[in-house]
């Protein structure tokens, strides 16, 4: 018997990047992102300059994708969208596309947690990338999210540890702005910090109990050793940006692997996979890899397009789902804070 040819288009705005995607039986046949420059001046995204934009990018990236992938919206098995969390304003203008264009075309509609679709990109048919098996342990770190998860199955999560303050993307943006880099200052520390020495400077890691995180406190303290040093030496940062850039780094990526190990010690879990726009860091891949070696993990890290938002990630879930029988109704809902 003929195997059904599913193919799923999924959209994708929960902050600023307004991104689609078609995917043929888990394997991704385009996937676009349009991002918004628009909010590097304001030094952080602008929600409601986020969702004009997406209003304005939405119809010519989903157009692209289509093109791209070489298919028909007739061809078309469902629609996945982003339902949150997010941005409220981003995330209405994906689902009330998402919800006229499967109305219009009569086909299933799928909404999609864009928490578990960082975790689930690890299982999008790719070669040279192995899905982890379960259970396994999920850390999904971005600009808005630090949680550490216990992946069961396909959909049946567990949080066991998140941050209690601000996510790990946000310490490396605001450190970022400290030192007068522009923003998002995550990819410009990384880069920075391969040239410098991590032992340089030496930030205290904020004590925190069990699995969750905190970043505030690191924050506040970097603040005011920069402080301190300009005000001593007014070209400090000038003169040791490389180093600055590779301590914080080393102390961020410290505080993660040492959650890390807890949570497999824990749960004698050794198959921890990342997700999220900052496991894009090369300093926390290496990290990962080490980890290999000293505490017989097997790790999995998702392609680099795979990792910050994009719509492929919501195309495997989508998928997932349309295997179960999974939909949603016309009358659902985005929901800026929806949980696991």
């Amino acid at each position: 018997m003929a195997t059904q040819n599913i193919y799923i288009l999924a959209i994708e705005s929960s902050c600023d990047d307004t991104a689609a995607s078609v995917m043929l039986n888990g394997k991704i046949l385009s996937n676009v992102v349009a991002g918004q420059s628009i909010h590097e001046a304001y030094g952080g995204v602008v929600p409601e300059l986020a969702s004009r934009a997406h209003q304005q990018n939405i119809v010519p990236v989903v157009q692209q994708a289509l093109k791209r992938a070489n298919v028909d919206k007739k061809q078309l098995s469902a629609i996945a969208f982003t339902r949150g969390p997010g941005l409220m304003g981003s995330l209405l203008v994906g689902t009330s596309f998402a919800k006229s264009m499967a109305y219009g075309l009569n086909i299933p509609l799928i909404d999609v947690n864009h928490m578990q679709a960082h975790i689930l990109a690890h299982f999008i048919d790719e070669d040279g990338f192995k899905k982890p098996p379960f259970p396994f342990l999920a850390m999904t770190i971005s600009g808005g999210h630090t949680q550490i998860v216990k992946v069961h199955s396909h959909f049946d999560m567990e949080v066991i540890g998140e941050t209690i303050d601000d996510a790990v993307g946000e310490a490396f943006d605001k450190s970022g702005k400290i030192l007068g880099l522009g923003y998002p200052a995550g990819p410009e520390i990384d880069k920075r910090a391969k040239l410098g020495n991590p032992k340089a400077f030496k930030f205290t890691k904020p004590k925190v109990e069990g699995l969750d995180f905190s970043f505030s406190g690191l924050k506040t303290g970097i603040l005011y050793f920069i402080q301190k040093e300009t005000k001593a030496n007014p070209n400090f940062i000038e003169e040791n940006l490389n180093d600055i850039c590779a301590s914080i780094q080393y102390t961020i990526i410290g505080i993660l692997v040492d959650k890390l190990k807890l949570a497999s010690k824990q749960t004698g879990i050794k198959h921890i996979a990342i997700g999220g726009g900052v496991s894009a860091n090369s300093g926390i891949r290496q990290a990962l890899k080490d980890g290999e070696a000293k505490f017989g993990w097997t790790t999995y890290v998702p392609k680099f397009e795979f990792t910050t938002d994009n719509a492929a990630m919501i195309a495997i879930v989508g998928y997932l789902k349309f295997l179960e029988g999974n939909f949603a109704q016309q009358n659902v809902m985005a929901s800026s804070r929806l949980k696991i």
